[in-house]
């Protein structure tokens, strides 16, 4: 395996870790002002802040490795990138800031805001609404670079079928893997209030998150032939990612294994994100920029190689840690420390 390959492997492993993560808290965000504005926050509250609370700080870990990696690995995508999103990734970031302003105000007892309140759930939709504009950019057609100036047709952008499908995917995804795992930690909680309501969530979310699935699947074909043709050359691993979510659907609808089930939906979508990636190589941003462009060097690509699984190695065991003390934690899972 190439360092090229094994760059692009690990950091796609970083990005799926926060694409699972930041979508449960994402949609316990927007699910928590919901049903405040429903009036069944009562249901549903304490559920949701037991899973909050000690997971909101580790959240974009994630995400701060992916991109000091991208740009480690492949410094050229800090051109290219860096000044498309650059409109994009500034309103991405002021809305990370007011997220985690939310989280920091709630966690030292401020009182509560209906203004807060709404950014908070606010956010939760349109954060991946404005991360999932790397995915579609990357497709081609929205970038031109002349004289050297990579300038981002902001027209094309909005007025393509292919991005606003992206963006209804990302926002249906986010509150279908959230519904799912808020319905199986429910369960443990043995909440039957919680598990009933958010259970119904996760149905009423499953058939808009793999409908949405297939149509931006022939949307792409007309946006990027050819990373269409190399997803259909791959269709067994999105034929996996299609049964799992099958039996991840039908196991919540018989109110069965909801453990498995989220377990489940975490194989779909981790079938259906590599399937993607791996269709789309070796371009990083089609057709300009590809893994082998402006790849580091040797001895850096090794380096960050290794602290990148070092980190991972880190990473992983801490958040078994975290889970075991506090959301695994039947005392704590059920309110009763």
């Amino acid at each position: 395996m190439s360092y090229e390959i094994l760059g692009i492997t690990v950091l796609w492993i970083f990005l799926y870790g926060y694409l699972i993560v930041a979508s449960v808290d994402f949609g316990a965000g927007f699910f928590s002002y919901y049903t405040k504005r429903t009036k069944q926050n009562h249901i549903t509250h304490n559920i949701i802040q037991r899973y909050l609370s000690p997971v909101w700080e580790v959240t974009n870990v994630f995400l701060v490795f992916f991109f000091i990696g991208i740009v480690g690995f492949f410094p050229d995508t800090a051109y290219y990138y860096g000044t498309a999103l650059l409109i994009p990734g500034s309103v991405a970031i002021i809305l990370l800031a007011i997220r985690g302003s939310y989280y920091a105000f709630a966690t030292y007892g401020a009182k509560e805001s209906p203004l807060y309140n709404f950014l908070y759930g606010a956010t939760g939709l349109l954060i991946p609404s404005s991360l999932s504009t790397v995915l579609t950019i990357s497709e081609g057609g929205y970038v031109v670079v002349e004289d050297g100036n990579v300038r981002l047709l902001y027209g094309e952008l909005f007025g393509s079928l292919y991005s606003w499908g992206v963006v209804v995917l990302a926002i249906v995804s986010v509150l279908f893997i959230s519904a799912s795992f808020l319905t199986y930690y429910s369960s443990r909680a043995k909440d039957e209030g919680a598990l009933k309501l958010l259970r119904k969530y996760a149905l009423t979310w499953s058939l808009p998150a793999i409908g949405m699935g297939i149509i931006v699947f022939f949307l792409l074909g007309k946006r990027n032939p050819l990373h269409y043709q190399n997803m259909v050359d791959i269709w067994w691993v999105f034929g996996i990612s299609f049964i799992a979510f099958i039996i991840a659907t039908y196991l919540i609808w018989k109110r069965r294994n909801y453990g498995t089930a989220f377990i489940l939906v975490m194989i779909q979508y981790f079938a259906a994100f590599f399937g993607y990636g791996a269709a789309h190589l070796p371009y990083l941003l089609y057709p300009y920029l590809t893994i082998y462009d402006g790849f580091t060097n040797e001895s850096m690509a090794l380096a960050l190689v290794i602290a990148f699984i070092a980190g991972l190695l880190l990473l992983i065991p801490s958040l078994y840690l975290l889970m075991r003390t506090f959301l695994f934690d039947a005392d704590y899972v059920q309110g009763k420390k």
